[in-house]
C-alpha cells in the first residue's frame, strides 16, 4: 500500500457542526415568525434542506433557487400565506443569520488536526457547499490556519460523489489517489465515492447509524489515529 501522504476532511458535520448550528439556527427564526420549533418542524426542516440541496448539488436547480424553495415550503407547512421572491429572499437572509450566529466546531476537530500534524500529513478539505459560505465557516469557527486549501463544490464545478471532484481534488494536492485518506459524515459521497476515485476512506459515524459492514468506522475523530499509519 502506498505510503499516506495527506488527510483530506469533509466540513459539514465532520469539522463544522452544521446540523448543530442549522437546528439552533432554526429554531431561533422560527421563533420569530411563528413559534417554537417543534421536533416535527425541524425534521421537516432539514428534510427540505436535504432535498433541495440535492437539486443544486446535482445541477437542476441555482443555490438560489433552492433556498427559495425550502423557505417556500416550510411557510406552506406552518400555514401561512405565499410571499414573492425578495420576501423568499428576505427570509432566508434572516434564518441565515441566526444559523450564521451559532456556527462552532465539533470538540474533536482540534484533535483531529493535531493527530495529523504529529504524523508530518498535509491536510485539506474537499466540501460540497458554496465557495464563499464554507470559507468563511472555516474561517468563523478557527481553522483557517490550521488547515490547507478548502476546495468546494462551487469552485470545483463538480461534487460529491461524482469523480471529477476527487480527481479536482488530487490535482490540486499533487499526490496520487491512493496517497490520501478521505475522512467524511456521510458514507455513500464520503466513503464510497471516495473508494471508487482510488482515494482510502474513513467513515466518522457521530451517531452510529453508518453501515454494520463498514470495516474502517469511527465515532469520534479522536479515534483518526488508528488509521495514520
Amino acid at each position: 500500500m502506498a505510503q499516506l501522504a495527506a488527510v483530506v476532511f469533509d466540513l459539514d458535520d465532520t469539522l463544522f457542526d452544521h446540523s448543530g448550528s442549522a437546528a439552533r439556527g432554526f429554531g431561533a427564526w422560527l421563533s420569530s415568525i411563528h413559534g417554537p420549533a417543534t421536533p416535527e418542524l425541524t425534521a421537516a426542516w432539514f428534510e427540505l434542506q436535504d432535498r433541495h440541496f440535492n437539486a443544486w448539488r446535482d445541477g437542476h436547480v441555482s443555490m438560489a433557487e433552492q433556498r427559495r424553495r425550502r423557505i417556500g415550503e416550510l411557510l406552506e407547512l406552518i400555514g401561512r400565506p405565499p410571499v414573492d421572491q425578495p420576501g423568499l429572499d428576505a427570509l432566508w437572509r434572516d434564518y441565515f443569520a441566526s444559523y450564521r450566529a451559532g456556527w462552532q466546531r465539533f470538540d474533536d476537530a482540534e484533535v483531529a488536526l493535531e493527530l495529523v500534524a504529529a504524523a508530518g500529513l498535509r491536510t485539506a478539505i474537499l466540501t460540497n457547499g458554496p465557495e464563499d459560505m464554507q470559507h468563511d465557516k472555516v474561517e468563523v469557527i478557527g481553522l483557517a490556519s490550521r488547515v490547507g486549501p478548502v476546495l468546494t463544490a462551487e469552485a470545483l464545478g463538480s461534487a460529491k460523489p461524482d469523480p471529477r471532484a476527487y480527481a479536482a481534488l488530487c490535482a490540486e494536492l499533487g499526490l496520487d489517489p491512493a496517497t490520501i485518506l478521505y475522512v467524511g459524515d456521510d458514507h455513500h459521497l464520503d466513503v464510497v465515492a471516495a473508494r471508487a476515485a482510488g482515494l482510502r476512506a474513513v467513515h466518522l459515524d457521530r451517531r452510529g447509524t453508518g453501515p454494520a459492514g463498514e470495516p474502517h468506522s469511527i465515532a469520534t475523530l479522536h479515534e483518526l489515529a488508528g488509521h495514520l499509519a
